[in-house]
């Protein structure tokens, strides 16, 4: 059984599950899901950086209707519920929580309890946050001890 440590930012689409219940073959998976709400309006404003470098103008002229802090607590539980419910019905084992603070030390603490043998990062391009390698995935790199894997989700946030 391979154990993953899979950070999401968004409810997973079917071809997101396809995806990674798929990596290891045939071999049985159980994931530990861990999602953060959307932030505060600092991460606003990379976003909309993000949406712009991606030609999509509407996108980050809407990223102000998007709920955040802790009016996206309500969205990001019936985020990680669906996903939850989408690796189950693929054949894989799956638990997950909010994370709200201190993501990082949130996935190491949770790769530690677990023994866990990879974590994925499965998220939008970040653009701005990648340059600089500020994204979880590049973070996480130098944290977790063990493999770390940055996908790309298959929709738009």
């Amino acid at each position: 059984m391979f154990t993953s440590v899979l950070m999401i930012e968004k409810a997973l689409t079917s071809v997101d599950v396809e995806f990674v219940t798929t990596l290891h073959g045939d071999e049985g998976a159980t994931f530990h899901v861990l999602l953060q709400p959307r932030g505060d309006q600092a991460d606003r404003l990379l976003r909309a950086i993000d949406d712009v470098a991606l030609g999509e103008l509407e996108d980050a002229a809407r990223e102000g209707d998007t709920p955040e802090g802790h009016e996206a607590t309500g969205p990001a539980e019936q985020a990680l519920s669906v996903s939850l419910t989408a690796l189950r019905a693929a054949g894989c084992q799956a638990e997950g929580k909010l994370i709200e603070n201190h993501p990082l030390d949130a996935l190491k603490a949770l790769v530690d309890e677990v023994g866990a043998d990879e974590v994925i990062v499965l998220t939008d391009p970040h653009y701005v946050e990648e340059f600089f390698h500020r994204d979880w995935a590049s973070r996480a790199r130098h944290k977790v001890g063990v493999p770390v894997l940055k996908l790309f989700s298959h929709s738009k946030a």
